[in-house]
């Protein structure tokens, strides 16, 4: 197949994962669903953190940021996603693809810092708690968060700059739910050995740096609380770290599958795609609403709430 410069190729077209043609309508309905529940539940999780006084600690700061990444996670895959399944095949501009491709990366990339810098504020609360207030005070919760969203736009700028340094010829077909590094690496008319090694080494140390401090951070956490003397104090501590241990295990598997592995990505890494752009976003502020009491009554509050 002779290339093409870039310039000249105007669109993609994503062919997402292939399914029955019978089940057109309940897959439709079922993403449809999903999407909506992903929005409606994470824009709960915000409202119930701004609307209660006793929510404004770091924790509940940086469960707001976590459902904020999740909206729009959702909202930059889904959608898209959605609009393809009733025309069977969607096309989305150059500029559309790298901006999805962008945050994609820009948002995946925050939620990994994210999720180390609520592991260090579980550190502070169970391992430090006299000096919890004084670390962790709001100055330090917006440069944590801060942090976490700017090394996030660090890595998506690096990465989205080098593959679209690419040129891609005649064939715009992306066999995958969305524009990802993987898939749009099939499509270029160059050798991509440098790409798929950078991505290799700079989406694996990300991950292995993340989940190394949140191991170490966790080992530290459940010496502690295997000291606690009081069993209601070591249900509560194994609860707040269980759910989060739970969303960290959810988000990582699946991506290290995807990127960490040898080989372009096929349907068993588009099953895994959808489950992590789709249903991930749904899970975590299901799981962190149903293992946290206060989140429970401030939910409840806003529901009994009159207009």
């Amino acid at each position: 197949m002779a290339c093409e410069n870039q310039s000249s190729l105007a669109e993609f077209v994503l062919l997402g994962i292939p399914y029955p043609k019978e089940l057109h309508a309940p897959v439709f309905l079922f993403f449809l669903l999903i999407y909506l529940l992903t929005i409606s539940g994470n824009s709960l999780v915000i409202l119930a953190v701004a609307s209660k006084t006793q929510l404004q600690k770091p924790m509940y700061w940086f469960l707001r940021h976590l459902a904020i990444l999740d909206i729009s996670m959702s909202s930059v895959i889904v959608p898209k996603m959605i609009a393809g399944l009733v025309e069977g095949g969607q096309s989305i501009s150059l500029s559309g693809c790298r901006l999805q491709l962008f945050c994609y990366h820009f948002l995946g990339c925050s939620e990994f810092f994210l999720y180390t810098v609520m592991a260090y504020d579980r550190f502070l609360a169970i391992c430090r708690p006299l000096h919890y207030s004084t670390i962790m005070n709001p100055r330090a919760c917006f440069c944590l968060s801060l942090g976490a969203w700017f090394g996030g736009c660090l890595h998506s700028i690096i990465e989205t700059t080098i593959t679209f340094r690419l040129p891609y010829g005649l064939n715009n077909e992306i066999g995958y739910i969305f524009c990802d590094i993987p898939a749009l690496l099939k499509l270029a008319c160059a050798d991509t050995t440098f790409n798929e090694v950078f991505t290799l080494i700079d989406t694996g140390l990300v991950a292995v740096m993340c989940i190394f401090l949140i191991l170490m951070t966790y080992a530290y956490i459940l010496s502690a609380v295997l000291k606690i003397r009081s069993v209601e104090g070591r249900r509560r501590a194994f609860s707040t770290c269980a759910a989060h241990l739970v969303v960290v295990l959810i988000c990582y598997v699946p991506l290290a599958f995807n990127y960490l592995r040898p080989g372009a990505q096929d349907l068993l890494s588009g099953v895994i795609g959808v489950f992590y752009t789709s249903v991930t976003p749904l899970l975590n502020p299901l799981i962190y609403t149903l293992r946290n009491q206060e989140m429970k009554d401030a939910i409840f509050r806003l529901k009994d709430r009159k207009p």
